[in-house]
């Protein structure tokens, strides 16, 4: 497994970095419940499974469930083998609104330290901020009190997880962050047009939502009625398959692993099939000039339409 600089960190990851949600709680298309889901044991072998296959970057978040406690079982003889990323809680109320100043740094420390006693660890890699707004990220008491956790040495870098390409230039721009964690993919390609911007800058850049949860696999078939056109656009990656491209899962893991801004893929993992499949795809063979021309020119021409949260919140992902 080949590793990337994450950004101007020092830190080195694996090109495909082990997303921790489906471990934690459950998620993605047809996972109903904990019944759908892995035990502790089996999930704890998994993980380390992903370490012995030289995965090192694994992605996690307070609001994960059980993820961190898991992962904390699984590295804690081997914390030295491995990059952690958590996400602090979010910040806002029912309604929408955010605490005051001293009300939200006591949340980002009081989540830091429960991270920390979940993953069983004195530091964490990557601290991040979870789905940051404009209004988030435009807080100047909150960047400050991520630095403080850095300057003190509870953190290696600070991050940010962002959706729109307007808060991910915000985020850039403001100086505050070390790593960005955006969404990518072949379906919705918005976001490259930060990468250079990134790159000039130093920040790193993870991507998220490379299978767009799991619609560019196998699972993307059969989907809803309010996504036959969705499921229909699926149909045009065919003409890129072949020998080195045998799957759309390969070739949407390759796709995002051609951006050399790119520092890791996150890959949502909770079968040791899916860890295969990422290693497989994860080769350092990346996709050719042409190949990458037609498959930027193969994206979903309503990027707008492309809300996961929507889909779910109207019953399409079921």
């Amino acid at each position: 497994m080949n590793q990337r600089p994450l950004g101007n960190t020092g830190i080195r990851v694996s090109e495909i970095a082990f997303g921790g949600v489906e471990i934690g709680l459950p998620y993605g298309i047809g996972v109903q419940s904990e019944a759908d889901m892995l035990s502790e044991s089996e999930a704890i072998r998994l993980l380390h499974a992903a370490i012995d296959s030289g995965v090192n970057f694994f992605d996690t978040a307070r609001m994960y469930g059980a993820s961190e406690a898991i992962m904390g079982k699984a590295f804690r003889d081997r914390r030295d083998r491995v990059v952690i990323c958590t996400k602090c809680r979010h910040f806002r109320d029912s309604q929408g609104g955010l605490a005051d100043s001293d009300a939200l740094k006591k949340i980002i420390e009081t989540s830091l330290h429960e991270s920390l006693s979940a993953l069983q660890s004195d530091f964490v890699d990557v601290y991040m901020l979870h789905q940051a707004d404009r209004e988030i990220l435009e807080h100047e008491d909150i960047a400050e009190t991520f630095q403080n956790l850095k300057a003190r040495g509870l953190i290696r870098a600070t991050g940010v997880s962002t959706y729109k390409v307007e808060e991910t230039q915000k985020a850039i721009d403001s100086g505050a962050w070390d790593v960005l964690q955006v969404p990518f993919n072949l379906m919705d390609q918005s976001q490259s047009e930060m990468f250079p911007l990134a790159a000039r800058r130093g920040v790193g850049i993870v991507v998220r939502s490379v299978l767009f949860k799991g619609i560019l696999s196998e699972k993307g078939r059969n989907l809803h009625p309010a996504l036959k056109d969705v499921e229909a656009h699926l149909k045009l990656y065919e003409e890129l398959l072949g020998d080195s491209l045998p799957d759309l899962p390969t070739l949407a893991t390759k796709f995002a692993l051609s951006f050399n801004q790119v520092s890791s893929v996150l890959v949502g993992i909770d079968r040791m099939e899916y860890l295969q499949k990422a290693l497989t795809a994860a080769d350092g063979d990346y996709l050719d000039e042409k190949t990458l021309a037609r498959a930027r020119e193969l994206r979903y021409p309503e990027p707008e339409f492309l809300n996961l949260v929507k889909w779910d919140r109207m019953g399409w992902l079921s």
